[in-house]
C-alpha cells in the first residue's frame, strides 16, 4: 500500500506536524508565566495551525484548494520556527529544562 493513503493522519507531513505540536506544548509549559497570554499563546496557535491546515486541505477534494491550505501550513511552520528561535535566543527557558 506504499504511496496510498486514505486519511490525513497517514501523511508523513501531518505526522511530523503533529509531533512538532506536541513538543511545542511541552516547551510552552516552561515559558515564564508572564508569557502565558503572549508568546505562549502565539506559539501554541501557530503550531496547531500547521497540522490543522494540512488536515483541512486534505479534506478538500480540489487540488488547488489543498495547495492553498498547504501554503498556509507552511506559513504557520515559519511562524513557529521564528518563535522557537526567539525563545532560544532570549534564553526564556533554562537549559536544564
Amino acid at each position: 500500500m506504499e504511496g496510498k493513503y486514505k486519511k490525513c493522519e497517514d501523511l508523513d507531513v501531518w505526522k511530523l506536524a503533529h509531533e512538532l505540536r506536541l513538543k511545542v506544548y511541552i516547551i510552552a509549559k516552561f515559558l515564564p508565566k508572564d508569557e502565558r497570554y503572549g508568546l505562549m499563546s502565539q506559539i501554541k496557535r501557530s503550531s496547531e495551525s500547521i497540522s490543522a491546515n494540512i488536515a483541512e486541505g486534505h479534506g478538500r477534494f480540489h487540488f488547488q484548494e489543498n495547495i492553498q491550505f498547504c501554503r498556509v501550513a507552511r506559513g504557520s511552520l515559519s511562524e513557529t520556527k521564528d518563535h522557537l528561535i526567539f525563545i532560544r535566543d532570549a534564553k526564556l527557558i533554562k537549559k536544564n529544562k
